[in-house]
């Protein structure tokens, strides 16, 4: 059977192991290509395509139901439910999602973009069926990375105090998440999938079950029990004590050895736990070798496993000038302690680590531990900088207020990826950090308008002890400015900039948008209306000494941000201006009350209006508008404003 024609998994029943092994191949080959193409997740896919094909053989996916931990993983199974056609659309505007999307397809039974909600969810499905008195099998299929997640944890400890709720957990240990696993749970895992075979235990049970003339009730089960207690390797007796049946380890890419597995484990009574082993990157060798580098690529030659690069040199990221400067810091101070949430690399603190290790801590996928983690160091004098992208840190919102802000412990909260992120689509757009943490007393909110400015936030965020802070950056390049080696100077705590004077409309920008603002306002001085523009670096404190008067000269303020708009950045300064009773219009420019769908960067700013040439003609409406009212108030026109209603 050629994968192309295969619309719907339950067209995989009845298919040789040869067949299944076939189409494992072609699934590979398509997601590959497709990867290699446009960009994507390709590690964790390729590592389960056996584990995916061997587990569709043993369900009815018409009633049935599995919930992939974190979409990601789940490319073999888009390709096997009927969107092969479509897959070249991948993370694309108006394409197939990069993530399980319930909207996308019937099989998607629960989205997911960020880990460890599978169980839970899978459990909740599986009481709402017994609840209702259906009859469907449910399988959650999670990461052994995402067993470092407290959620996932809480689930097993729920699953496994229902005996007579039937749930299959399938764990996917490839060893990694999207670096490598940290932490005491990974260790025991690691143990597990090297222990001997654990098919002694089911021999000697063939045996005893045999021994008629011992009671088979209670003395067969004390023994059968003890005997569990030394075959079993520890982790194994762990899952057992929380109530699960455990089988495993299994070779994640033996279909024969799979399929077994799996139709044993149906057929058991309640939470049932698998566990399979797995190579991240399967079948193509570079991906096997380089797993943290082939987690996700963008566009890259297949042949030579490198990316194609842009002809023109870009400036170094964000990430990297953090980075960078964090560790130049940190080896002149101490008590500098990095920490991330699995996310070395994509946080630029994989630099610190390889330099000064002692200063560095990966607490896995782990946010809500990571900041009160962090609370704990800064309550005994140590420095923490706490870097969690935008959209994975509302994990810890309690945290932050509880731990952090009610006891005003000075947690200095590095905010990576905040904004638009393009082709992870909503589950990973960092929209929300302005609003969540304004409200919060004690917290102090910045952010910078280039690297450069990073560099000094990040010195300002380090020296500030009287309480938390947070500086927000987007995802991507800088804009290429000169970067200082050493001598960054802190930056005044609730001071802005003003950068350009004019004389028609007052524009206020938070970080991203600073320079489009600019932009923005060099397209207006074209059109004869001339724009003070202000680096506002500050959402909380605002520096109102400087806005509040000059807003009250102009009339109006056009607020700029990278994030939503309900009680962001423009909230915040319409709020200030309603506090001093000062009369100015507020028009905010951002993210509206929508989600934002995966698109690349630049499409989705267009789409929501957020490009410089759209910033200066909706000024310039606004502008125009304004002052087309004050003439039919006046009766007369001003000569000033003649020239701009003309323009």
């Amino acid at each position: 059977m050629n994968l192309s024609q295969l619309i719907h998994p339950n067209q995989l029943h009845g298919l040789s192991i040869s067949q299944l092994q076939d189409i494992a191949h072609q699934i590979r080959e398509k997601h590959l290509q497709t990867v290699s193409t446009s960009g994507g997740h390709l590690g964790s896919g390729l590592g389960v395509v056996e584990l995916t094909l061997g587990l569709y053989q043993t369900l009815d996916l018409d009633r049935d139901k599995v919930i992939w931990d974190v979409g990601h993983q789940a490319y073999p199974h888009k390709l096997l439910t009927g969107r092969y056609h479509s897959f070249h659309t991948l993370r694309q505007k108006g394409g197939i999602a990069g993530y399980l999307n319930r909207s996308e397809s019937q099989f998607d039974h629960f989205g997911a973009g960020h880990a460890s909600t599978s169980i839970s969810a899978a459990l909740g499905m599986a009481v709402a069926r017994d609840l209702k008195g259906e009859n469907f099998k449910v399988v959650a299929v999670i990461g052994d990375g995402s067993l470092t997640g407290g959620m996932a944890l809480e689930a097993i400890n729920h699953a496994g105090s229902l005996p007579k709720t039937n749930l299959l957990v399938v764990v996917n240990d490839n060893e990694m998440s999207i670096s490598e696993n940290v932490g005491a749970l990974s260790t025991h895992l690691n143990k597990l999938r090297f222990s001997p075979p654990l098919q002694l235990l089911h021999k000697l049970e063939e045996h005893f079950e045999n021994l008629t003339h011992i009671d088979p009730v209670p003395e067969l089960n004390r023994i059968k029990q003890g005997i569990k207690r030394l075959v079993v390797p520890k982790m194994g007796a762990v899952f057992e004590e929380l109530g699960f049946t455990y089988m495993g380890p299994i070779d994640g890419h033996n279909l024969e050895e799979l399929i077994a597995t799996f139709s044993h484990a149906h057929q058991l009574m309640g939470p049932v736990l698998v566990h399979v082993a797995t190579v991240k990157g399967k079948g193509y060798e570079l991906a096997e070798k380089q797993q943290i580098n082939y987690h996700a690529q963008s566009k890259f030659d297949l042949a030579s496993g490198k990316a194609i690069s842009s002809s023109k040199p870009k400036p170094p990221s964000y990430s990297k000038v953090f980075g960078e400067t964090l560790t130049k810091i940190a080896k002149n101070n101490p008590k500098i302690v990095g920490i991330t949430a699995a996310m070395s690399t994509g946080t630029g603190l994989d630099i610190l680590q390889k330099q000064l290790p002692g200063q560095y801590f990966d607490v896995g996928i782990a946010e809500q531990h990571a900041v009160t983690f962090s609370a704990g160091l800064a309550s005994q004098g140590m420095r923490p900088v706490t870097t969690i992208y935008s959209t994975f840190l509302q994990r810890a919102y309690d945290q932050i207020i509880h731990d952090v802000c009610i006891q005003n412990l000075p947690v200095f909260f590095c905010i990576d990826r905040a904004g638009i992120v393009g082709a992870d689509g909503p589950t990973h757009q960092g929209m929300y950090d302005i609003s969540y943490l304004r409200c919060i007393p004690n917290m102090v909110m910045m952010a910078p308008k280039d690297e450069a400015e990073l560099q000094q936030m990040l010195v300002t965020g380090i020296n500030y002890i009287n309480g938390p802070i947070a500086m927000r950056y987007p995802r991507g390049n800088g804009y290429g400015v000169p970067l200082k080696e050493e001598g960054w100077e802190p930056l005044p705590i609730g001071k802005a900039e003003i950068l350009r004077h004019g004389d028609n409309v007052l524009m206020i920008a938070y970080g991203s948008m600073v320079y489009p603002a600019l932009q923005a306002a060099a397209d207006l001085s074209t059109q004869g209306i001339e724009a003070t523009v202000i680096n506002a670096r500050f959402a909380k404190p605002l520096d109102t000494d400087l806005i509040i008067p000059l807003a009250q000269k102009f009339g109006c303020v056009f607020t700029l941000e990278e994030g939503c708009l309900p009680g962001g950045f423009g909230s915040a300064v319409a709020e200030a201006l309603l506090d001093q009773r000062a009369i100015a219009s507020v028009i905010r420019i951002g993210v509206p009350d929508q989600l934002v769908e995966h698109a690349t960067p630049e499409e989705s700013q267009l789409e929501l209006g957020l490009t410089s040439s759209q910033i200066a003609e909706r000024v310039k409406k606004e502008v125009q508008l304004q002052l087309a009212v004050q003439v039919l108030g006046n009766g007369s026109f001003v000569q000033k404003t003649t020239a701009v209603i003309g323009s």
